[in-house]
């Protein structure tokens, strides 16, 4: 089966639907899928529940599709750096379900592993326990979170080869190997793809059975925050 496409819209197409629940890897603007993103964005697709870190910054990453209010609910652990999703929220424009950071890692990981839930002490006694249950282990409390099995995932890598086993570039490697795992349809973004058989199996993040289209192209790669001292005169 040809899993490589020549552009990220091709890559979609057939794919997105309205409401429907998207998994996206990256960690801040590291190792986002932006090209998939702003395909997304291009094909105007609406009300999504987004699974995400975070949600990028104002006119960039997962930031655009807040601006084009394609979003109706993200699934986040860190929502800072976006002026445009304060404002959203806060207005009531936008839902927000709040995950600690490790608890969604283990969501979208528990996902693809057919786990439908999971106990964890995160959480207990603050509001992220409102409404779930809770179960005592060996006399402490601890909460049920669910897995979470998205109808897409979109993530970034920085190799694979044309069956889509991909090889992430140091932080990149953070929500993209779970954020792929837990899709239905699982479409990865490349900087580049290799003939199969080039790639060492020990060097493969994610084995390219959780991959199911490819698309290979340049990537902008910004800076979240710039941050500089000053030069002292000598």
């Amino acid at each position: 089966m040809n899993k490589t496409y020549d552009t990220a819209a091709e890559a979609l197409d057939g794919v997105l639907t309205d409401g429907m629940l998207i998994a996206a890897g990256g960690f801040g603007l590291c190792g986002i899928p932006e090209l998939l993103i702003s395909a997304i964005r291009n094909a105007g697709t609406r009300d999504l529940t987004i699974a995400s870190n975070n949600a990028g910054v104002d006119g960039f990453g997962l930031g655009m599709l807040l601006e084009s209010r394609q979003v109706r609910k993200m699934i986040s652990s860190y929502v800072g750096e976006n002026a445009e999703f304060m404002r959203q929220y806060l207005s009531g424009e936008l839902e927000l379900e709040f995950n600690p950071q490790g608890t969604l890692a283990e969501r979208m990981r528990a996902g693809g592993c057919g786990i439908p839930g999971f106990y964890t002490r995160t959480g207990v006694g603050t509001v992220i326990a409102e409404g779930k249950e809770n179960k005592l282990f060996d006399g402490e409390e601890y909460i049920l979170e669910r897995g979470i099995v998205a109808d897409l995932s979109i993530v970034k890598a920085w190799k694979a080869d044309d069956t889509g086993n991909l090889i992430f570039r140091k932080t990149a490697r953070n929500f993209n190997p779970p954020a792929a795992m837990c899709g239905r349809i699982c479409i990865a973004e490349v900087e580049e793809i290799v003939p199969r058989g080039t790639l060492d199996p020990d060097h493969v993040h994610l084995p390219g059975i959780y991959v199911h289209r490819l698309v290979q192209g340049t990537h902008e790669k910004r800076i979240e925050q710039r941050t500089t001292r000053k030069m002292e005169k000598v």
